[in-house]
Formats: C-alpha cells, structure tokens, sequence
C-alpha cells in the first residue's frame, strides 16, 4: 500500500495512528534515505503507544527500550542500524531477544542493513523522498 505525506506532521500523525493497530509482538523495519522521515515516524509510533519520553535516533547507543502502559504491550525497542558494520553486531547487542516478545513492539530504522537476520514476519514500511519535501510510505 502507498501513502503520501505532505509533512512531517503528517508523517508524525500516521504513525501515531498506525500504532492503534499493534497488538504486540511486531517487528518493523524502516528502510529510506537519510532524512526521508524514519525517525519522525518512529516518534510517531512510540506517542501512538503512549510514550512520553522525546525519541531520538538511537544511532550511537544503537538499541534504546522503552516502557509502554498498555494492556498487552509493555515496552517499545528502538533500534537503529545505521552505524552497524554488521549484521551480527545486530545480535551482539542483544536485540533478537526482543524480536517477536508477545509484550514488546520493536523498529528498526536502517532495516536495509539486517535483513537477512530479521524474522520473515518483519513488516518493512519504505519510505521515499519526494518533490516539494513530500514523503510516499509504502507498506
């Protein structure tokens, strides 16, 4: 499915109502430019879970993990994969323990660079850069 953004409002507000749909237990990857809108999506989600806590790009740390307050989802791992030289530093930092957790929804920013250890379920959402600073998700 295709969806165009005319900000990065829009993108925040997508995502915030994408995570309505969680349940627990997804892994999402996100694969896109540098500045296509990973991270503002990412936002998004993690506020569609309640979280209040300001979100950033885990580029250094690699993996931050987040409380959630809802029923069944309990915390919100964020990953991003944009420094691993790598796939198993993917693993090294212990981030398959995450993978699938019934309680834990998990993104991936920079999900390009670890697709061959990401579980087959991994919903991978695309982002492009369009004209006039529009963004075209496909999921």
């Amino acid at each position: 499915m295709k969806h165009l953004l005319n900000s990065e409002k829009e993108t925040f507000e997508f995502a915030k109502n994408y995570a309505k749909k969680l349940k627990g237990g997804e892994i999402i990857g996100l694969i896109g430019n540098l500045g296509a809108g990973k991270t503002v999506f990412s936002r998004g989600l993690a506020a569609g879970l309640g979280i209040k806590n300001k979100i950033t790009s885990p580029t250094f740390v690699l993996m931050k993990v987040y409380n959630v307050k809802k029923e069944v989802i309990k915390h919100f791992c964020h990953i991003d994969a944009y420094r691993l030289k790598t796939e198993a530093d993917l693993s090294a930092i212990g981030a398959e323990e995450y993978f699938g957790k019934p309680d834990t929804v998990t993104i991936i920013e920079w999900a390009d660079k670890t697709r061959n250890i990401l579980p087959k379920n991994t919903k991978l959402i695309e982002f492009k850069i369009g004209k006039a600073d529009k963004r075209e998700i496909n999921y």
